[in-house]
């Protein structure tokens, strides 16, 4: 899963990112609103947790570009304002969900991955594929009934690839979506990810590799 933190208070936007990343996800960061449109029009995002007070462009406005431009992703819109005119302000402008400072993490990480959940098309919470089951949100793999001891990357690939309910995920794919923008297009680390992979969930082999397109279970 990918997320964009769009928020100016650069600590809490960094404490935000290393949360969410030890949760398993890829989290990029931008800190003024003029940022954000620019990385969501490069990005294909899951979900935008977006303050809704920034620089150089409004939270609200950034919201009606998103819808504007087609943005797939979920908007978790972050405020200071409590009210529930706030609220409602937030939803209409084309927020999904609605958060208000302060927040427990444990409560924006679920909203997040709720969030996400609701993406098209829809992931259900636990993945099965086979003997295979992933539940996301605990963050735990098993083979026939065997918990796999696997990295965050792994996860997040693993999960790509269950959720495309047997279709091909090409690499370009795994790399926009399980990585940030600090990872080199240019490297095999999808390669070397996946080939790590394919040891821990043993045998028999799972995960195909189809030439010139990608990787399925």
């Amino acid at each position: 899963m990918r997320v964009l933190i769009v928020e100016d208070h650069r600590e809490l936007a960094e404490t935000v990112a290393t949360g969410l990343r030890r949760d398993g996800m890829a989290v990029d960061l931008a800190f003024d609103g003029e940022r954000a449109v620019e990385e969501a029009t490069v990005h294909d995002y899951d979900v935008i947790v977006l303050d809704r007070d920034l620089p150089r462009l409004h939270g609200d406005e950034v919201c009606r570009a998103l819808a504007r431009n087609g943005a797939r992703a979920r908007v978790l819109m972050l405020t200071a304002a409590s009210t529930i005119e706030d609220r409602v302000d937030g939803l209409g402008l084309g927020a999904d969900d609605y958060l208000a400072k302060p927040f427990a993490f444990a409560e924006l990480i679920a909203r997040v991955r709720a969030l996400a959940r609701r993406s098209t098309p829809a992931v259900p919470p636990v993945l099965n594929r086979g003997d295979l089951t992933l539940v996301p949100a605990e963050r735990q793999a098993r083979r026939a009934g065997r918990r796999l001891d696997l990295s965050p990357k792994e996860l997040a690939v693993l999960e790509l690839l269950m959720a495309a309910r047997g279709g091909v995920v090409s690499a370009e794919e795994l790399l926009e979506r399980a990585w940030d923008q600090s990872a080199d297009p240019f490297t095999n680390t999808v390669k070397v990810t996946v080939s790590r992979l394919r040891r821990k969930l043993g045998d028999p082999p799972v995960i195909e590799t189809v030439p010139h397109a990608g990787y399925r279970i």
